[in-house]
């Protein structure tokens, strides 16, 4: 007789936007290099992140005086996605954990 597998039910309890807020503890790096112009570094920051002027200038001093800033929040897949896009754009960058 075959085994029968009891699917799980739903409940109206279930509460998806926290589910999906814990899966998103990761950052996207952008670090500074010899290479790259600070005006470039700012357009990818506009063009890609959608930052306004004022914010892609932050994060581009920021990236270029501390040595990197954080770009994006986000879930893991997310993060690996624009890391994979700055190194398309010839930016170094990293994504990493963040402690809870």
């Amino acid at each position: 007789m075959p085994q029968t597998i009891d699917r799980p039910e739903i409940g109206e309890g279930v509460d998806l936007e926290v589910d999906l807020q814990l899966g998103a503890p990761w950052v996207t790096l952008v670090w500074n290099d010899p290479v790259n112009l600070m005006s470039y570094v700012s357009y990818i920051f506009r063009s890609y992140f959608g930052f306004s002027r004022a914010e892609a200038d932050k994060r581009m001093m920021q990236v270029h005086i501390e040595g990197k800033a954080v770009v994006a929040t986000g879930t893991r897949e997310e993060m690996e996605r624009h890391v994979e896009a700055m190194h398309d754009f010839g930016l170094w960058a990293t994504l990493q954990k963040v402690d809870a």
